[in-house]
């Protein structure tokens, strides 16, 4: 249920219209609004708990008017939208900011432990606190959802009458009201008490509240309620089962994040002003018409000179030859990926661009052939990149890597030309595997069982997930994956040591495919830490050459072992063999897979066959 006006909070941002009765109740920063406080997810400011409202034009988590734009034609081609969207700053001069409405609506006043709706407390305008003990309120710790991305309120009511006839009655039907305490014996759910003044059920405990068909065995499903969206959205048929979760869990609110980088020609952001124009102007197939056109919006002054049009419109449909309903979403977005990928092995030469290039890789000049005995080739010089990463959706109770698309919710109840978007501008280092080599190993029998162990259990994880068989999505798992994936996280490891680049500032982004073996790691924070140069400086060959025998090296031993390096199955769902918190493993910022379809074995051996690793050579000398 969305609040009063005044009792709403806004994170500090310039809005269309200044709200000087919303007050402001807290600030995010504007990476968080994307990645950690998105549409959807909770909030707590204080002792006060929020949901984050969706992007609706009339109540939009924030205003669309004033919100910097973000142009990025190739991400914003593959999710259906003309452009993106900065969130709100945080900071005193900003007029308006992000808007959230109350959530959960029950607390639990400690003085007097009555349960209700917040509104029955009756406290004072602006103010969380109860109307008669004047402490604060405790907004519920316990919410509902489901996977299809459903958030409701937990049934107390229906939870303390459990043990009664649940025809006699219905919620808040019995003439009593609810009361929850904490025994204060133990931290557990067992000491949480929750009763009814009605005497029609015993007092009973939170205890087995969440278990997987706790609520399902009441009679209870899903509603299919979207609070952020506040009342004015209809609830949607679900009926699916609903889970008990902790308000501040990490399952209750999950992002869908896709991102690209800005390669040439949309990365000197000469196209920008006609953003929004570039789906009408693939619908002609001649230059005089898409004259016409051009003539006809920018009343005959494009900023964008005819020939570079043309050129744009061509490279365009050569990126997507079969249109935009042709390939599914996975298909288009590995189709990015190519794109990159050639475009990182052909580089971007400075002296032959201006200023406005956003992309710029170069050949480093040092001998490349002691890179040879490594089995690695092409290393580039990122020196300036540009990254746009946009929260697409959202889900809930699913790991983001095992996300379908039947599962993700929208940011907004009505069709939107934009999402929020994060920009993140740095320098990187790409690198290559040999094919030869890299053909040679993947094949080996070792190689193969092994992956096949990863492959196998990432499946499962992905069918109990998915519910639907129909929409499993494959595992990515291959040797080369998992061996570019472990490589790109020793280095990570070894530049934060050797460059002094703070682990979680750096960024993987993995080229893996029957066409594709190469890693960019790249800066990956918007802050000064991520155009000093440090980074570019380690692609020159010998240091190249220096930092991976390094990293090969320091991930031949991990403190854990004998019990890393020899065990069958770790990480969520055994999708990992040798590798731990102690060894690979990266903050979650800085991995593409979220630190599954990890082993360092496949670079190191192990102590039973040392020739299973591909970088086995380094170690004998």
């Amino acid at each position: 249920m969305t609040p009063p006006p005044a009792r709403r909070r806004r994170t500090g941002a310039k809005g269309a219209a200044p709200a000087h009765n919303l007050p402001r109740r807290g600030t995010v920063r504007r990476a968080q609004a994307i990645t950690t406080y998105g549409v959807g997810s909770l909030i707590a400011v204080d002792h006060e708990s929020f949901v984050v409202s969706g992007l609706d034009d009339a109540e939009g988590s924030w205003s669309i008017h004033e919100s910097p734009r973000i142009h990025e034609r190739r991400l914003a081609r593959l999710l259906g939208v003309d452009y993106f969207r900065l969130p709100p700053a945080s900071d005193d001069s900003s007029e308006d900011g992000l808007r959230v409405r109350r959530f959960p609506l029950m607390h639990s006043c400690p003085e007097c432990t009555e349960l209700q709706r917040h509104r029955d407390f009756n406290p004072p305008a602006g103010r969380s606190v109860c109307g008669t003990c004047e402490v604060d309120l405790v907004p519920s710790r316990f919410v509902v959802a489901c996977e299809a991305g459903h958030l409701g309120e937990f049934p107390y009511w229906q939870w303390v009458h459990r043990s009664i006839d649940r025809g006699a009655t219905t919620a808040g039907q019995c003439g009593g009201k609810l009361n929850l305490r904490t025994s204060g014996r133990t931290s557990s759910l067992r000491s949480i008490l929750v009763s009814c003044t009605c005497g029609q059920a015993p007092e009973v405990s939170m205890e087995g509240s969440f278990r997987r068909n706790a609520l399902k065995d009441l009679g209870l499903t899903c509603r299919g309620l979207r609070p952020w969206l506040g009342t004015s959205a209809p609830a949607q048929e679900c009926g699916l089962p609903l889970r008990t979760l902790q308000r501040g869990s990490s399952t209750v609110w999950q992002p869908v994040l896709k991102s690209a980088l800005s390669i040439p020609p949309w990365s000197d952001g000469r196209a920008d002003p006609l953003a929004e124009h570039w789906d009408t102007l693939r619908e002609y197939d001649n230059r005089e018409h898409v004259e016409i056109y051009l003539k006809g919006v920018f009343k005959g002054k494009c900023p964008v000179p005819l020939d570079e049009v043309m050129a744009l419109l061509d490279a365009e449909r050569e990126e997507d030859p079969e249109g935009e309903a042709g390939p599914s979403f996975d298909h288009r977005y590995r189709a990015l990926r190519n794109k990159e990928y050639e475009r990182l092995r052909s580089g971007n030469d400075e002296r032959e661009h201006s200023r406005d290039e956003q992309f710029i890789c170069e050949t480093p000049l040092g001998d490349q052939s002691v890179l040879g005995p490594l089995g690695v080739t092409g290393p580039m010089l990122v020196k300036k990149l540009r990254e746009v990463r946009a929260l697409k959706a959202f889900t809930r109770l699913a790991d983001p890597d095992s996300t379908t698309e039947s599962k993700e919710m929208p940011l907004s109840d009505s069709p939107l030309r934009w999402l929020p978007a994060m920009e993140v501008r740095g320098e990187g280092v790409f690198l290559r595997l040999k094919e030869d080599r890299l053909g040679t190993w993947e094949k080996a029998t070792a190689v193969a069982a092994r992956i096949e162990r990863m492959r196998t259990a990432h499946q499962r994880v992905l069918e109990q997930r998915a519910g639907d068989p129909s929409r499993v999505v494959p595992s990515p798992a291959t040797p080369r994956m998992v061996l570019l994936h472990t490589l790109a996280h020793v280095l990570i490891n070894e530049w934060s040591l050797e460059a002094g680049y703070p682990a979680a500032s750096l960024r993987e982004r993995l080229y893996a495919a029957d066409d594709m073996a190469g890693i960019l790691v790249y800066t990956a924070t918007s802050d000064s830490a991520g155009s000093l140069g440090g980074l570019v400086a380690q692609g020159e060959p010998d240091r190249l050459d220096r930092t991976i025998r390094s990293a090969v090296r320091r991930a031949e031993w991990c403190s854990s072992d004998p019990l890393c390096v020899e065990t069958e199955a770790s990480g969520t769902g055994s999708t990992n063999l040798a590798a731990c918190h102690a060894c690979v493993m990266l903050p979650e910022t800085s991995c593409e897979h979220n630190n599954i379809l990890l082993d360092r074995a496949l670079l190191v051996g192990t102590p039973d066959d040392p020739d299973l690793g591909f970088f086995t050579n380094i170690l004998e000398h």
